[in-house]
């Protein structure tokens, strides 16, 4: 671990000091942590490397036919899905959560499928870079 300074104006100390609070980091160096790896995750989805990824689906499963749609989209990019999890969240509700592995722009065009499907209530996909 190496230590160095890091100059600030006054307005982004305080923004800085703003993260820190709102996202419970114990101080500045894991917020500036948090916010480089960040910065480099999101850089290589933008080059396109491969990625892994989770997407969060929430829909009504009284909706026809959606689930068997949501299935065939995944089939049509099996490759990317490593396993699918069901979970009924109330009597009407359930959400589904997906493990994706593969290019970030892949990653991408199968969410956007998937959360475009009439009946999904709610999708996001969060995809973090392979070290």
């Amino acid at each position: 671990m190496k230590r160095f300074g890091v100059s600030l104006e006054d307005n982004l100390l305080v923004k800085l000091d703003n993260l820190v609070s709102k996202r419970s980091f114990p101080n500045r160096s894991q917020a500036i942590r948090f916010l480089i790896r960040r910065h480099l995750t999101v850089e290589q989805w933008e080059k396109n490397r491969e990625v892994s990824g989770c997407l969060v689906l929430v829909y009504d499963h009284h909706r026809s036919g959606l689930q068997k749609r949501l299935t065939s989209i995944q089939h049509d990019y099996h490759h990317l899905v490593l396993c699918s999890q069901h979970v009924h969240l109330d009597h009407n509700n359930c959400m589904e959560t997906i493990t994706l592995k593969g290019t970030a722009i892949e990653l991408r065009e199968l969410a956007d499928r998937l959360i475009a499907v009439k009946g999904i209530i709610h999708g996001e996909l969060v995809m973090s870079v392979l070290q």
